[in-house]
């Protein structure tokens, strides 16, 4: 008698964590730890350069994930976090960085507001409810991007022209703004979804 057939894996989901996804997101992590150390030894263009390569693989992993139906666990955890990690610890690096205009202050905010909204996230999605990303957080990223690239093209220039300079005080501007108003978006949707109540025990989401 044969046995009967084996299931196929699932169309949806890959054997394990190991997809191209989750592969993008790790990669992205180890460039986050070399452009730290690209900043910090004022290897201003590799870390410019790096930086680049490390953000652009942001969209490339998201858009395989859902293409190709890969989105795991892992994966909704993986992602946020190294964006996080990329984006802050590049600013904290400027903070150190004589002429880079970054205060400390800029980066400080960033960190609290990531930190905040992690917790909220947490929480939300701990009890069930949805708490993924907000239109007014992506383009909070691409300023905060903004904020990073700028000040690493003047420190790269000896002498950076003026409109350049007015040009890096207005993207960190528009980056402190943008944290602010997203971070205040999220307390607002997560005190709606407080009081309306979510119910415990269903999985996380992202």
């Amino acid at each position: 008698m044969t046995g009967s057939a084996q299931p196929s894996p699932s169309a949806t989901e890959l054997p394990g964590w190991w997809n191209v996804p989750n592969a993008l997101s790790t990669a992205r992590l180890v460039l986050a730890v070399v452009v730290f150390g690209l900043i910090d030894g004022q290897a201003y263009l590799a870390a410019l350069i790096c930086f680049l390569i490390a953000v652009s693989t942001d969209w490339l992993d998201g858009y395989w994930a859902r293409r190709f139906n890969q989105v795991t666990k892992l994966g909704r955890i993986l992602d946020p976090f190294v964006d996080k990690i990329i984006i802050c610890g590049a600013l904290v690096s400027l903070v150190g960085q004589p002429g880079s205009g970054v205060a400390a202050g800029v980066a400080t905010l960033v960190v609290a507001r990531e930190l905040l909204v992690t917790s909220l996230r947490a929480m939300i999605e701990g009890a069930g409810g949805d708490f993924s990303a907000k239109q007014l957080g992506k383009w909070k990223m691409v300023a905060q991007c903004a904020a990073v690239v700028v000040p690493l093209i003047c420190l790269q220039l000896v002498e950076p022209p003026s409109w350049l300079l007015v040009t890096r005080y207005l993207v960190l501007a528009v980056a402190v703004l943008l944290t602010i108003a997203s971070g205040l978006d999220y307390v607002l949707v997560a005190r709606r979804m407080l009081t309306s109540g979510v119910d415990s025990g269903a999985d996380s989401r992202s």
